[in-house]
């Protein structure tokens, strides 16, 4: 019987793996994790994963750090892949959503910003993942999905724009990199100089090698 001070999930889970629960009970079970305490459960898992790298994460460690039973975790997500790739998913989002200043310039510099106040926690996520993604299909799909094509398509519409006013030409043959320079960069100066790839960094990178590359001017 569950004594009153039990947390929800801790009751749940005394339930759920009774020996007589069936399927709907399961269901019916799961479906009492709120949206905000299952936010809490793909926070602690990316928060570990960036401070301890992807094998020292378990589910054991993660269920302790939110309080609850780690077969609450095994039974709304099976296996550790799953909850991160389902916990990367959760937290897509796309960080250069809303540039527009009007020229493709002023949008590759905000962009450089934006890459700026966020390259930290994103490279960590990405090298403590950089090994289990090639072992896990999922992984690498979720991660895909969380951290490059939201700001793939974000960039390419950017430089759709640029087009569209005449700034640059369509077939430009430096469109295609903008991406792959400016989200290089952010990955590679951790590994080549033990630093973040921050706004004062992107920014001058911008400044120095994609505007130049595309025929904008630099300021004066």
């Amino acid at each position: 019987m569950t004594s009153p001070e039990q947390a929800p999930d801790q009751a749940v889970d005394t339930a759920a793996v009774d020996a007589g629960a069936t399927d709907s009970v399961g269901s019916s079970r799961r479906s009492k994790i709120t949206p905000e305490r299952e936010q809490e459960f793909y926070d602690a898992v990316l928060d570990q994963l960036r401070e301890c790298g992807y094998d020292a994460v378990t589910m054991e460690g993660v269920a302790a750090t939110t309080r609850c039973s780690k077969s609450t975790l095994y039974r709304q997500w099976k296996t550790k892949p799953q909850f991160v790739a389902a916990a990367l998913r959760a937290n897509r989002c796309v960080r250069f959503a809303g540039i527009d200043t009007g020229t493709l310039a002023g949008d590759l510099r905000e962009a450089a910003k934006a890459a700026g106040e966020w390259s930290t926690r994103d490279s960590m996520l990405v090298q403590a993942l950089s090994h289990a993604v090639l072992q896990d299909e999922d992984l690498r799909s979720a991660l895909r999905e969380a951290l490059v094509e939201p700001e793939t398509k974000a960039l390419d519409d950017l430089v759709e724009r640029g087009v569209a006013r005449g700034e640059i030409a369509a077939d430009h043959p430096a469109t295609k990199f903008i991406t792959a320079q400016l989200m290089g960069v952010v990955r590679a100066r951790p590994v080549l100089e033990g630093k973040a790839a921050d706004e004062e960094y992107l920014s001058d990178f911008v400044e120095a090698c994609v505007l130049p590359a595309l025929g904008l001017t630099r300021p004066t």
